[in-house]
């Protein structure tokens, strides 16, 4: 279905960016913006900018942007009408949406026909857990002798599965869901026989309870099933396979209902199972999560980062419990978290143990019981080891390993500290060992890093310099005379301003070009279309503004990189109507998502000026002082003039060594001179060196 106009306005004019990226990641302001780890590349210190003013976002590492809408198409991974669904039911703005044409089908997400398919069976196992003779009498019965009340059933959106082989399969047909669906969404097997009569078709899920796996949006993306009979040709537990909606290293049990208790306790206490998660939920404990079973994967580690830097690790008190503990902490270590370990006593995990004792009791053993993760793992370890001095000496260097995986030094000096009075050995050698074990892997990534740039290329430093604009009047006289003038005024030509006039055609455009393809041209349409998008309206003198003189001194050139060169152009025909582009112009162009995203990364900061500095009166030149700005976009155009004219003397000296024609080549040497005049005239406005 189409959603209408109107209401996609309202939509995005409801939407506040940092309420929507507030769900997601945990924000913390910092000056007029906010700023957070990225969600969507690993980081361990923030350069995702929000901007509530402008309604945006920015990271700076990985060069995501854009505002609402997007956010939650890049961070859901879906298209851009379900974005505008997802915030339509969060801020309760009802959509009447409208027939969809058949474009509109031909653009439908298989992902979001999965999403649907899935709240379906949430919703038909729910019904059938309340409702149905069979799910009350065994589901409903099960989950009451847990000690679940109706509040938290819900909260979890708890089910139950029929014990028959098709019950989900012939409801979902009735409600016309095809087979097709239902198997990409792991609710149905399709067992292939040599004939129709041997092939059957039934239900994954029979006779079990239901546990819905919510992601961070609380869109139901799995399940997971208990059987409650001993079948040893069953399975106890039974999960989902993977889908494309459902990838389980990247998911954790319960973030949904945990993530604003996690923000605002500032720690997540990490379990193993389902029960443990919903019993400790109930018991008022709700920062709580649960890896499902697995070992603990880097993407589930980053998932938690984005509430809280703060891990405590719950886990049982036996042996494996103790290993398991023990594989994941390097992980965390790895991503900047601080960790902590609770093992409870033997016999109990998170769910008996609450049951057990109360909450209360609970949170005061949390409390008293927690130990860093090196004093755990030193422990555990020393443990094991005894006295063999072989084993010990293999205890220092598995901690002191942990340890220089300590993003913060002063944090590393601590640990280096405590550990050796733990060892009973001298702090300088756990020191000694931790630096060499940090040498090799700083010279490993300086290795790795020096690779990326001979692979990524440098981008050429800007020169420094300009003149008085008038000095642009030689120039425009040389480039005239060359073929590529521009106008010898800072204003607009005569005809600009005329219906008919049609700036120069331009090339088609290329993609956008990867870092180590992009010119030095390049860069300087990135830098014209940034003082466009920043100053545009700018009165450089009285009534000549900074984007008429641009304009006027480049309406003869065609920009040659995407998406400047659609940028440039949208300029100019905008001023062709009297009109002034600026950065919220682009924002909205979902035709374009490669100019929008510009238009924000080149109109927002990296850096804003220190509190301190300003109470101090220290002054930082800005771009805000006319001088300033009129000597940056003079020194652009003259760049971009000069690049052309060295683009085009290479060609020329190529065409030059491949004639033959004795007159071709005399013509082509006078031609290369009039641009070597050109370059050289530039060089000496910008001051800088030309080689013959």
């Amino acid at each position: 279905m189409r959603i209408p106009d109107d209401t996609i306005e309202r939509i995005k004019q409801a939407a506040d960016i940092v309420e929507v990226v507030g769900d997601f990641v945990s924000l913390k302001k910092r000056g007029s913006n906010y700023i957070a780890c990225c969600p969507f590349h690993n980081e361990k210190s923030p350069s995702f900018n929000v901007n509530p003013a402008r309604q945006i976002y920015k990271c700076f590492g990985c060069g995501k942007a854009g505002d609402s809408v997007r956010f939650v198409m890049d961070v859901e991974n879906i298209g851009y009408g379900e974005a505008l669904r997802f915030l339509a039911k969060k801020y309760g703005i009802e959509i009447e949406e409208q027939a969809p044409t058949p474009e509109d089908l031909l653009r439908q997400n298989e992902r979001e026909s999965l999403y649907i398919v899935l709240n379906f069976a949430k919703t038909y196992f729910r019904d059938l857990l309340n409702s149905h003779e069979e799910g009350q009498s065994i589901g409903l019965s099960y989950f009451r002798e847990r000690g679940f009340t109706t509040p938290t059933i819900d909260a979890f959106d708890l089910g139950y599965s029929l014990n028959s082989w098709d019950g989900l399969l012939q409801e979902a047909e009735k409600r016309g869901y095809s087979r097709d669906l239902l198997e990409k969404a792991g609710l149905i097997l399709n067992k292939e026989g040599d004939s129709e009569a041997k092939r059957k078709v039934f239900d994954r899920f029979r006779g079990r309870v239901m546990f819905p796996i919510h992601n961070v949006s609380g869109r139901v993306i799995a399940f997971g099933a208990r059987i409650l009979v001993n079948d040893k040709n069953q399975p106890k537990y039974l999960n989902s396979p993977e889908t494309d909606a459902y990838h389980k290293s990247q998911v954790l049990y319960g973030i949904y209902q945990a993530k604003q208790t996690i923000r605002q306790e500032d720690v997540c206490y990490l379990t193993e199972g389902y029960t443990d998660v919903i019993s400790l939920h109930q018991a008022g404990i709700k920062n709580v999560v649960a890896s499902s079973g697995t070992s603990l994967t880097v993407e589930q580690i980053r998932l938690i980062s984005r509430f809280t830097p703060n891990v405590t690790i719950l886990y049982d008190g036996d042996a494996a419990g103790i290993k398991a503990a023990l594989r994941g902490l390097d992980l965390v270590l790895d991503e900047g978290l601080n960790v902590s370990i609770v093992t409870l006593p033997d016999g109990e995990d998170p769910d008996s143990y609450v049951r057990r004792v109360g909450a209360e009791a609970f949170k005061t053993y949390i409390k008293t019981k927690a130990s860093d993760f090196i004093r755990f793992k030193t422990e555990t370890l020393l443990r094991d080891a005894g006295d063999n001095p072989f084993k010990r000496a293999e205890v220092l260097g598995e901690v002191v390993s942990s340890i220089v995986r300590i993003p913060d030094a002063l944090q590393r000096q601590i640990f280096f500290k405590t550990t050796a009075q733990q060892l009973r050995v001298d702090e300088q050698t756990l020191i000694s060992e931790g630096n060499r074990l940090i040498r090799e892997k700083r010279d490993k990534q300086q290795k790795d890093d020096q690779r990326q740039r001979d692979r990524d290329g440098r981008r050429p430093a800007a020169t420094d310099g300009g003149q008085s604009n008038s000095s642009l009047a030689d120039i425009n006289a040389l480039l005239a005379e060359a073929g590529i003038s521009s106008p010898d005024q800072a204003g607009p030509p005569d005809d600009f301003f005329s219906d008919d006039y049609i700036p120069a055609s331009a090339p088609a455009p290329t993609t956008r070009l990867q870092r180590a393809q992009r010119t030095a041209l390049s860069y300087q349409e990135e830098e014209c279309i940034r003082l466009l998008l920043n100053y545009g309206s700018r009165e450089l003198e009285p009534g000549i503004t900074l984007c008429q003189y641009i304009l006027a001194e480049i309406a003869d050139i065609d920009f040659q990189t995407a998406p400047y060169d659609l940028m440039i152009r949208l300029y100019r025909e905008a001023f062709l109507h009297g009109d002034i582009l600026t950065a919220d112009n682009f924002l909205d162009r979902a035709d374009s998502p490669d100019a929008q995203r510009e238009a924000i990364t080149l109109t927002t900061p990296r850096h804003e000026i220190s509190d301190g500095w300003l109470k101090h009166e220290i002054i930082v030149p800005s771009e805000e002082d006319l001088k300033i700005l009129s000597d940056a976009a003079y020194g652009n155009i003259l760049r971009i003039k000069k690049m052309i004219a060295e683009e085009r003397m290479l060609a020329i000296r190529r065409n030059i060594v491949e004639a033959t024609d004795p007159d071709e080549s005399d013509r082509l040497m006078a031609e290369y001179m009039r641009y070597k005049a050109i370059d050289v005239e530039i060089a000496k406005l910008l001051g800088t060196v030309i080689s013959g």
